[in-house]
């Protein structure tokens, strides 16, 4: 027996003609309690769908590029712009870079004296950097001066090598070298000296 089913007097439910209409319609119902859901879901960023995400970045004036950019950060920086409200504090701005890049990751400074913003942070990739930068140029007020500090959890190791590549000149004055015919010089073989 089908849900609907339950909803019709008892009087019906020996119908076969009732029984069949109600299996059928119980499928459109669902149908449409798909749509009436999505439709919800698509009320919030979080849970939108792609055509959402983009038609709100649209009406803000974001131009996203979906081959770079995935879902997740698109919903991320929607959510940062939404939410991008005055008044802004050093602790309001603490809490904007720990929700777009993760809590701990970015270190905001500010020197009182020299009026300079500085953030110390590890940044994924280039779309979070170009959100962070946004972010900052309207959250900082307009006398400080913004210095942007990478940090890196991964060590770096230099090494230095020196290589030597003789030249053999072919031009000289006063001699039969004849432009596009001749090599200005011939490249020797490759050493390395260190």
């Amino acid at each position: 027996m089908s849900k609907l089913m339950g909803y019709l007097p008892r009087i019906f439910h020996e119908i076969k003609e009732m029984k069949e209409l109600t299996q059928t319609e119980e499928k459109e119902v669902e149908t449409v309690a798909q749509a009436v859901q999505q439709f919800l879901d698509n009320q919030f960023v979080k849970t939108a769908q792609e055509w959402a995400i983009r038609r709100r970045e649209e009406m803000i004036g974001i131009r996203a590029d979906p081959t770079t950019e995935t879902l997740e950060f698109r919903r991320d920086r929607l959510i940062n712009r939404y939410s991008t409200l005055p008044p802004f504090t050093i602790r309001y701005l603490q809490s904007r870079l720990d929700s777009l890049i993760g809590p701990g990751v970015a270190k905001v400074e500010v020197d009182e004296q020299n009026f300079v913003l500085k953030i110390t942070m590890s940044v994924p990739d280039a779309a979070y950097f170009k959100e962070i930068e946004h972010t900052v140029q309207i959250v900082k007020p307009v006398n400080l001066v913004y210095n942007q500090g990478t940090s890196m959890a991964d060590r770096v190791g230099i090494e230095e090598h020196i290589w030597r590549t003789p030249l053999t000149r072919k031009t000289r004055l006063s001699t039969t070298w004849k432009l596009g015919s001749t090599p200005f010089a011939n490249r020797g073989k490759e050493e390395q000296l260190k």
